[in-house]
Formats: C-alpha cells, structure tokens, sequence
C-alpha cells in the first residue's frame, strides 16, 4: 500500500530556503583573531553591496566596526587574495593595517583616525597581502605584487608608517606568510617557483633582521632535502617555530628550535588527521602554539574537520566544535573561533577544551519553525573507484520536516565536483547544499583523487589525470549510491564551477548516468586556459596534465570542448563576462558546440559570483533547468 504523502515529487518539495537565505541575508566571517581580551574577524556583508569590514568585540562583549564605511577590505594578489588586514592593540586600543580592495591603497585606522599609507594605483600598479604588524616597530610585513606588463613581480617588503617599502627579498616567483619572531630578531616565510604550487613544494626560510637598516641577514632554508609542501610559520612566545609540512605523507606539525649552531627540526608524533590547507588564500591558520610546547590544531579527517590538542608528548581529540581555522586565544585562558557546524549557519563562538562555548554572533538566523527534521547533514562515504583504491564523498539525504518521499519513491540526486581541483567537500552547514536537500534532492558532494584532507598521495592521485581520476571517481560515486538504493538512478545530474566544471564536462561526455548537467564558470578549453590564465596558476597545469605546449596533444584530448559531440543532455552554462581566471570565451565556444546548451552571461562578474541578485539569479535558474529536464513543473 502506498503511504500517503501530501508532497510533490522529490525535487519540486516547497522549501524554506529561499534564494535571499543563501545570496542576500548572509554575513560571512573570516580570518578570525585575537589581542589580549578583543576578538577581531573580517566581516562581509550583502546588504551593503558586499562590503567588508574589520569588527572588534571588546572584552566588554560591545561589537565596533574598526574600518571607514567608505572602505572595503581586500586584495587581488594572486587574483584570490586573503591576509588583506592586520590589528595590534596600542594601549587599550586597536589598530588596523589594511588593503582597500577597490584600490589597492594600504590604510591604517586607529580609533577615529584613518590615514593612508600608500596609493596602490600608483603606475605600475602594487597590490598588497598577508599583512603583519612589526611586533617592535611601527610598520607592516607583506608580500606585494607589482603589475608592470607581461607577469606580476612577487616580493617580500616592510612598509613603514610613511609608506616607505624596503624590499626584503625577491628572487622567487611567489612569497607567502612573511612572520616576524617576538622579538622581531628573525623573520620566516615560505616561497615557490613556478611551476610548483604551494602544494607541492615549497621552500621555508629564517633569516635574522637588521632592525636599524630593515634589512635581511642570510637566510636559512629549513625545507629539508625531500621534495614537500611545508608552510604556515608561526612563532611561539618563546622563540620556537611551528610549521606544517607533508614531508611525511601528510600536513603535520614540526618544530624548529634555534640555537648558536643553526635550527634543530623536531616532527611531532603522527595524528590521525592532516593538519593543513591548500594555499588558495593567505592568511589560513591550523596551528596555535601554546605554552610548554604545547599545541592546538585544525585537523581534517575523513572528510571531517576536527580540533586537536597537543600536550605531554601526544595527541588528543577535544570538543571545540567545528572551526574553520584554529581557534584562537584569548589572555583570559578561553579560546575564540569561527564555528562552522553541520547543522547550524557559521557563527562566532567563545570557549574552551571541555566543550563550554557560547555564541556572540550568527551569519543568518534561521525562519521562524525551521527544525533540525528540516536539516541534511552530511555522512561520509567511500567507495572504490577505478583504480581499485578507496575514494571519498559527502552525502546528504533530503530532509523536509513537512515533506516526505511516497513509499518507493527514490530522490534525484545532485552531484557536486568541488573546485581547485585541489579542494574538497566542506562538511560546514551551507545554503548552498540545503538549497537542494530542502527540495527534495539528496547531494553527493564528491572528494575525488586529488581533494585536499586525505593526505598528499591522494592529492598527487590527479597529477596528469585531471579529467580521468576526477571523473572516475564522481562516476564511481553515484554507481555506489545507486547501488545502495539511496538515489532515483535517472534522475541524476552533476554541477560544478571553474576547475569543477570541466569535471561536470568530462563526466557528460563519457558517461550515461547524468540526465543534465550545469558548469558554473568552468573550464572547458584546457589549452586556452594554459594560455591565458593568471600567474599563480600559469603553470599549476603542468601538473596536473603535462608541460604546454609540448604536451599539446593531451591537453586537447583532456579538454571538454574535444569531445562535444558525445554530449547528448541538456547543460546550463553561467558564467560572468568579467572573469580573468577562465574568459568567457571557454563557455561561448563549448555551448555552440552542444545541441541542448543554455548559456547565461553576468556582465559583471568575474570569476565566482558576489553579487546578490546574480547569486539568487543563478540559483532559480538553476533549478527551474533541472525541473525542466526532469519534466517536472515549475515551482
């Protein structure tokens, strides 16, 4: 007998996330951090056209905004920016470095008072990053990036008071995370040559620092003679330095002890998770030195973030709930962070090791008569894949407290392919994923080969199979949940956006699962891509598919626009006509090629979609596309 169930079918379910949820009433926190008793955190906020701003919590728990609201907080080094701002405490107050983002002047803010320290349009243009204050001086730490025609020049400088640079290193192709020591003797920071990423190799360097002249002594390389991505320095109050390195198999932590005879490595004992992130972005931080050698970390295991403690030699796990980067300390003994659960939008939090946190500012708030029954949260899942070795995903169930599937009725399924490749599926609640689960959809969000948490022989899995692994194992995927009679096994489609995207592509093109499919920004022309992209990522190709142009004819077999003609679903194509990372010109050429294509231009974006009627734009037409294909009505 059929249950009675007064719901459409799965997939057109009325939802309580509606498009201004994700695109329009959302703060987003980021780069959380602490002086003495004040919290500080980067805040972005929709209905202010997206503007960012630096926001103190005073011990007193009174929230101010530290930055003019003529001001907007960011940068384009490296095009994805990150570390755009800084802030001490003068006396009892604080004082902010930071990069507009519209222009690219440094400003400095105290109380009142705001000033600036230098014109970022000055020709050739500058862009500034990874700012850090001079623990015993008035200036800044930072890597700039100056645009003189043809690439960008990356340096490592120290910007004064009166906007003076001195420049303190410029040999390498890329600088990040440039860490004076407490007493500002030595400064640390980690460079790359192309064609590396900072995945793959990096160098890590110590270097004592003249404080009269601001100039460099000799450096030191600690990398060690293996080949390995080692970053993220930071001091601890004594003088040691802590970094991360996969030298090992995985992003652990290391210690650095120096001494009259040089710097003394020590790795720390192995953890069931992998303490590190991709470098994307500049200012991510996983590890907080402690007193006594003790530690405190953001680890990723099995897909999953976790916060761990180090103490007394070994590793244990302690409830902090679910951070972004690792929590920061407050003088009063607690701990402030970003908390990113599963079941409950970001918010900020204050707390300590035993679990007792309390929440002081929320993104969003959830609708009135919303329940944990209208919440899908995650379950990790692996599988086999072509190889015959284990592979990772995400799957959410649909979840409706007021909606249900009739019995025997199966939900379609939406396919995630993360971008990066090198990133992964982020079990942090989002209205990205709720967006579908809510309607009735269940979410396989994928971490192919490749994907960043499961240590770096899974990541280099992809080195020149990008569009074979990735795609393997996004098909091997949903045959597992079929399989496991979790999903409708004609009603799936696969979404993705940049690097993502040619996975949606590939996957079309070579497989019968998928009734639709959308690129969101993606690639589909890897050779214009390796002719035409941006600095950082001007030769992140060479690993992932071969050296260009001597590898030509791979590129063009790997290249979604190759193999058109073996698409025979209907695929959306969004994409912003600003975009510098992948042109639009990729989606132009790739839909004209395609019988059921849709192509949908936003003038004014770039790469990633910020503003809020485009977001809630892309949302709707997305799914109104896959009810269309599915033959469904529209809602």
């Amino acid at each position: 007998m059929t249950e009675l169930c007064p719901s459409p079918a799965a997939g057109n379910w009325p939802s309580w996330v509606g498009p201004d949820l994700v695109a329009g009433r959302t703060l987003s926190f980021a780069e959380l951090k602490t002086a003495g008793d004040w919290i500080f955190w980067l805040e972005t906020r929709p209905e202010e056209q997206g503007r960012a701003v630096i926001v103190g919590r005073r011990p007193d728990g009174t929230l101010v905004d530290l930055t003019p609201p003529d001001r907007t907080i960011g940068t384009r080094v490296h095009e994805y920016g990150g570390g755009a701002w800084d802030v001490r405490l003068s006396g009892d107050n604080p004082e902010v470095i930071f990069s507009d983002r519209k222009t690219g002047d440094l400003w400095s803010t105290y109380g009142e008072r705001s000033a600036r320290v230098i014109d970022g349009q000055r020709v050739p243009e500058q862009r500034y990053a990874d700012l850090t204050w001079d623990p015993t001086g008035n200036g800044v730490f930072c890597v700039r990036e100056t645009h003189a025609g043809g690439m960008p020049v990356a340096a490592l400088v120290y910007v004064d008071p009166m906007g003076k640079e001195t420049v303190l290193a410029e040999e390498a192709d890329f600088y990040a995370a440039p860490r004076p020591s407490p007493d500002g003797a030595f400064l640390a920071w980690f460079s790359w040559q192309n064609p590396e990423m900072p995945w793959t190799a990096t160098a890590l360097s110590v270097a004592p620092l003249d404080r009269t002249s601001l100039q460099l002594g000799p450096a030191t390389d600690l990398s060690g003679k293996e080949k390995c991505s080692i970053i993220e320095p930071r001091w601890a109050q004594d003088g040691t330095l802590y970094v991360t390195s996969d030298a090992r198999g995985s992003w652990s932590p290391v210690q650095f002890i120096g001494n009259e005879a040089g710097w003394t490595a020590r790795f720390l004992p192995s953890v069931n998770a992998e303490i590190g992130l991709p470098h994307w972005v500049f200012g991510q931080r996983t590890l907080l030195p402690l007193s006594d050698g003790e530690l405190l970390a953001l680890g990723i295991r099995q897909g999953l973030n976790c916060v761990l403690h180090f103490a007394n030699g070994q590793w244990e796990d302690v409830s902090m709930g679910a951070p972004v980067n690792v929590p920061e300390r407050l003088t009063n003994g607690n701990f402030a962070w970003i908390d990113a659960r599963e079941d409950a939008p970001p918010s900020l939090a204050i707390g300590d090791m035993t679990g007792s946190s309390e929440h002081f500012r929320s993104s969003v708030t959830f609708p009135e008569g919303v329940t944990q029954n209208d919440l899908s949260k995650p379950e990790p899942l692996s599988f086999q894949t072509a190889d015959g070795t284990e592979a990772y995903a995400l799957f959410y169930k649909p979840a409706s407290g007021s909606s249900c599937l009739a019995e025997g009725e199966k939900p379609p399924l939406v396919v995630m392919a993360h971008g990066g490749p090198t990133g992964r599926a982020n079990p942090a609640f989002a209205f990205k994923v709720q967006w579908w689960t809510s309607r009735g959809f269940a979410v396989l969000d994928v971490n192919y080969r490749g994907s960043t948490g499961f240590g770096r022989q899974y990541r280099e899995a992809l080195n020149l199979k990008w569009g074979v692994a990735d795609v393997e194992d996004c098909l091997a995927g949903v045959r597992a949940v079929i399989e496991r009679n979790l999903v409708d096994p004609h009603r799936c489609v696969i979404r993705g956006s940049s690097a993502g995207g040619l996975t949606v592509l590939a996957a079309l093109a070579h497989s019968d699962l998928f009734a639709a499919g959308a690129s969101l920004y993606g690639v589909t022309d890897l050779r214009a891509l390796a002719e035409e992209t941006h600095k950082f990522e001007a030769r992140y190709l060479d690993g992932l598919i071969g050296r260009y142009p001597e590898d030509e004819a791979v590129y063009l077999e790997r290249s979604p626009i190759t193999h058109a003609d073996k698409i025979n679903v209907p695929v959306l194509f969004l994409h912003g006509g600003g975009d510098k990372v992948v042109p639009l010109s990729q989606a132009e050429a790739m839909s004209t090629k395609l019988e059921q294509a849709e192509l949908h231009v936003y003038p004014d974006e770039g790469h990633g979609f910020r503003d809020r009627a485009v977001v809630e734009d892309a949302l709707i037409r997305e799914l109104r596309f896959y009810q269309r294909v599915f033959g469904e009505k529209v809602a």
